[in-house]
């Protein structure tokens, strides 16, 4: 089957699914990959954690930072709700700097996040990946501004009309009347901007190699796998990787590292047509389009984006 024909099919499995989105798959080693819209501007939701880990573990490594370092969060001090994390907490917690790494990392805790940009705040993570070398990755706002949407302002019985909202309401220039939805305000990136920022930390140059080894650790040790995990996950592959979502977004970027020592850097990120807040088919498809990108490219077909 030529690239072609594989580009169009995951094309149309995506538009029946109420999606459309960028897609990149990459081998790390030859550099070869396929995908489609894969330098298209999107939000990028909780992916920023990411490259806020990069950061963090970066000064860890010049010692401007120690990984056993306390810091207290309050109950209600940070207001950044989700349904597992500090969020939840109802008591004062005093917590290691490389334990909020791992819970803003592997289990996307937004509190955690917010705690570690307090301590490299988003102008500094942007600094850090120009530093690094690693384009098209805007760093603009902590996670908490992710909660001042329609969704919160209208309740979880309304979601669907917020999503309504979302879906609606975009411009033709990716702008948006939501800002965390709006790519010239919000933080966001495209599927290449991610792949070659997970390109620099599966095979790091100037990255510290510390720091990419913690940052492969976290994102292997995800716990939020309903997306591309079923589809990556066996016992010949690992999976690692760190997903985002808000109101219509729904993204997850990671890599598969197979038995063989090929490895594949995955970037999909998509925006759904449906207004609903449960989409298990919607993440079902996009794991399938991954996946097929993934097979044609690892088959050894010509490289070939569009």
């Amino acid at each position: 089957m030529s690239v072609s024909v594989v580009v169009r099919a995951a094309r149309k499995m995506l538009d029946e699914a109420g999606l459309h989105g960028s897609f990149l798959v990459r081998n790390l080693d030859s550099g070869e990959e396929i995908g489609f819209d894969a330098d298209l501007e999107h939000p990028v939701a909780s992916l920023v954690k990411v490259p806020l880990a990069v950061a963090t573990l970066e000064r860890v490594a010049r010692g401007e930072l120690d990984p056993a370092m306390p810091v207290d969060v309050a109950p209600g001090g940070i207001t950044t709700p989700g349904p597992t994390g500090l969020s939840r907490f109802r008591h004062p917690a005093r917590i290691a700097l490389g334990d909020l790494l791992y819970l803003s990392t592997s289990i996307s805790d937004g509190v955690a996040a917010d705690a570690l940009f307090d301590l490299t705040p988003p102008a500094a993570v942007a600094a850090e990946l120009r530093r690094l070398g690693i384009e098209g990755i805007a760093v603009r706002h902590r996670i908490s501004d992710l909660t001042d949407t329609p969704a919160e302002r209208l309740g979880p019985d309304d979601a669907h009309l917020a999503h309504s909202l979302a879906i609606g309401a975009a411009t033709p220039g990716r702008g948006h009347s939501v800002t965390q939805l709006d790519v010239t305000r919000a933080n966001a990136g495209s599927a290449r901007a991610f792949v070659d920022l997970l390109h620099a930390i599966w095979r790091p140059s100037a990255i510290q190699p510390t720091s990419a080894a913690r940052v492969r650790e976290l994102m292997a040790d995800n716990v939020l796998r309903q997306r591309l995990a079923p589809d990556f996950t066996s016992d010949a592959s690992r999976w690692s990787s760190k997903t985002g979502t808000l109101l219509h977004l729904r993204h997850e970027v990671g890599v598969v590292d197979h038995t063989d020592g090929q490895s594949y850097a995955i970037a999909a990120l998509t925006e759904s047509r449906v207004p609903a807040v449960q989409q298990p088919g919607s993440e079902a498809t996009m794991a399938q389009v991954a996946r097929t990108l993934h097979d044609h490219l690892r088959a050894g077909a010509p490289p070939w984006w569009g």
